[in-house]
């Protein structure tokens, strides 16, 4: 059998787990269980060079250095695709399957979602092995997962008789989300949860996709066909990809297609979609108390707390309370669903809670902020091995750099000096400057902002490796 190509998703903004999950560092990028994000776990579960060939990540702009990142940390290498606007995942998936099919039209291609967890990743590869061989006769194969309870944040499938290749269903039916009564009766029914997964062979899909859309399809290949590159990052040409219709792939595709297929399988799946799933995934005490982070739980029950400071629950039960540095949501467990409602609410009182966290991801590292007053800023800043920000002044502000960790190359004006830990440096205000690490470990200074305006606004880059305006 041919080896499998993932194709996976990465470019989705999720707000139903705010305020860890924000648009600036969406769920699939952070640590919600272990010490990897879900998108480094989805790669690690596609590492059998024997079975996948190396994955193509589709993701947006925004995101991209946070991709390569991510790839690196964990020693994994992926082509990836910069998305120039979200149009939902059927046109991404075109592109996708395009950028695979220019080397082999009939590869393999397995759709993953980046943000999904898997717990046996055995039977994933099991169901991956069965789908292949499906797809490879022409079928559009998707993931049906066996449900554990009568589920009502998932679309369901409705499975018919088996096709022709063993383990294969024939799929009679895709169902929207049903209410408590009727999950219950599909549960009964032998109905599979819709997992948004899929494997199909890349001629295939794309032959499927132009019978309903050729337009978008065709821009597709169109904005494939015109990319360029930059820095490693393969970017899709804005005007072509800008003419594909948006549209899900299940609309597009997958509810109008006679190609399509299931494979049920039971692998401990989760679309992590809400925290209570968060809470039905994390360990938990003798009663029923989930925790990531510093967490004291007295005469409670069935609680989950993440935090980055203590927080202690007394008397209380089925309550989800999640606290960042600049935000803490407290609610019943059960009304998961409403966090969606409470983000929007925020976003129509314009708040910057919303998108931003207080820690601030760049392609050089990131920074946070600690202090603020009406003509001061405090920030730490952490510049990874290599990385260099841009030749800049500021018209407002200037600042002080102590070095806590590492050592900073710094340039102001024409001066070039090294700056090691526990020395510091000043920049005037208006003068051409520059932070870089030469070292091999991370760089962690102090940086005092003051003067008469501190918005990240008043910066004027005059070079940037990473092409920033």
């Amino acid at each position: 059998m041919a080896r499998i190509t993932p194709l996976i998703m990465c470019g989705g903004a999720g707000t139903r787990l705010w305020p860890a999950s924000r648009v600036s560092a969406p769920k699939q990028f952070i640590n919600l269980f272990g010490t990897q994000s879900t998108f480094q776990d989805t790669i690690a579960r596609v590492s059998d060079p024997e079975l996948f060939a190396q994955p193509v990540v589709v993701t947006g702009h925004d995101y991209r250095h946070m991709v390569a990142d991510q790839l690196s940390v964990i020693g994994a290498e992926a082509s990836i695709l910069l998305e120039p606007s979200r149009r939902d995942s059927g046109p991404a998936i075109a592109a996708g399957a395009h950028f695979i099919a220019e080397d082999d039209p009939e590869a393999l291609v397995m759709v993953l979602a980046a943000d999904h967890v898997v717990g046996d990743v055995e039977a994933f590869r099991a169901a991956a092995r069965k789908a292949a061989a499906s797809a490879q006769t022409g079928r559009i194969v998707t993931f049906g997962v066996r449900p554990d309870y009568p589920a009502t944040g998932y679309g369901y499938i409705r499975p018919g008789e088996e096709s022709a290749v063993p383990g294969v269903l024939e799929l009679s039916a895709f169902v929207e989300k049903p209410d408590a009564a009727r999950a219950e009766e599909y549960v009964a029914a032998g109905y599979l949860w819709n997992s948004g997964n899929f494997l199909f062979r890349a001629d295939t899909l794309l032959a499927e996709y132009a019978k309903l859309d050729q337009e978008t399809v065709e821009a597709a290949a169109q904005s494939v066909a015109g990319s360029t590159r930059d820095l490693g990052f393969i970017v899709l040409d804005a005007p072509s990809f800008n003419k594909t219709k948006a549209m899900s792939i299940d609309f597009a595709v997958m509810e109008k297609t006679k190609a399509a297929c299931v494979v049920p399988v039971s692998m401990a799946w989760s679309d992590v979609g809400s925290w209570h799933a968060v809470w039905e995934l994390t360990e938990k005490d003798e009663e029923g108390n989930a925790a990531r982070g510093d967490a004291v739980f007295l005469d409670a029950q069935n609680n989950y707390v993440s935090a980055e400071d203590l927080v202690c629950l007394v008397g209380v039960s089925n309550l989800a309370v999640v606290q960042t540095r600049d935000a803490t949501l407290v609610f019943d467990r059960s009304k998961g669903e409403a966090v969606r409602s409470l983000v929007a609410e925020l976003k129509s009182r314009g708040r910057n809670e919303v998108d931003d966290h207080t820690q601030v991801f760049r392609p050089w590292g990131s920074y946070q902020g600690i202090d603020h007053g009406d003509r001061f800023q405090v920030k730490r800043i952490v510049v990874k091995p290599g990385g260099k920000l841009s030749l800049q002044k500021h018209f407002h502000r200037a600042e002080h750099w102590v070095v806590v960790r590492g050592a900073a190359l710094v340039t102001v004006g024409n001066e070039e000096k090294l700056v090691r830990e526990n020395e510091s440096t000043f920049i005037p205000l208006g003068a051409l400057h520059r932070l870089e690490n030469p070292g091999k470990i991370p760089l962690e200074l102090i940086e005092v902002q003051s003067g008469s305006y501190l918005g990240e606004d008043d910066i004027v880059r005059l070079e940037d490796v990473y092409n920033r305006t």
